[in-house]
């Protein structure tokens, strides 16, 4: 069951300026963030971190790089919600997020868009999924 929007990762190659405007221009400001191992910033309004920002070095040739990469839902009911994905014979991948109490659900719409749909890590580890 879908509860909200998670958040929303845009792609920059100019993390420093993208980091500056949100917090200027819309007053979220930096907070935690995984070691994803890859650099980036997470953007908060209150305690929700719902900008993150992932450094690439370069956008594709021909300019064809959507800066949006992922948009994220929070849900609840994962087991249902795998056993619905596998019984559509849906492409999936689960993800724990480092040190982060959350695992990601990876899906891909029909256009090839990318989401995730987080759930608690208890939730996870209590359906055997992790």
């Amino acid at each position: 069951m879908i509860l909200g929007l998670d958040h929303v990762n845009l792609r920059t190659e100019q993390l420093d300026v993208m980091i500056a405007w949100y917090e200027e221009t819309l007053q979220l400001k930096r907070g935690p963030r995984p070691s994803f191992g890859f650099p980036g910033a997470w953007l908060y309004a209150g305690d929700a971190p719902l900008v993150h920002l992932s450094e690439v070095d370069t956008a594709r040739p021909g300019g064809t790089d959507l800066t949006l990469e992922h948009a994220a839902f929070r849900a609840k009911g994962m087991a249902e919600f795998v056993a619905r994905l596998e019984a559509g014979g849906q492409r999936y991948r689960l993800s724990p997020v480092p040190d982060f109490p959350t695992v990601q659900v990876n899906i891909w719409d029909p256009d090839g868009n990318h989401l995730h749909v987080d759930f608690g890590r208890d939730e996870a580890e209590a359906a055997g999924l992790v």
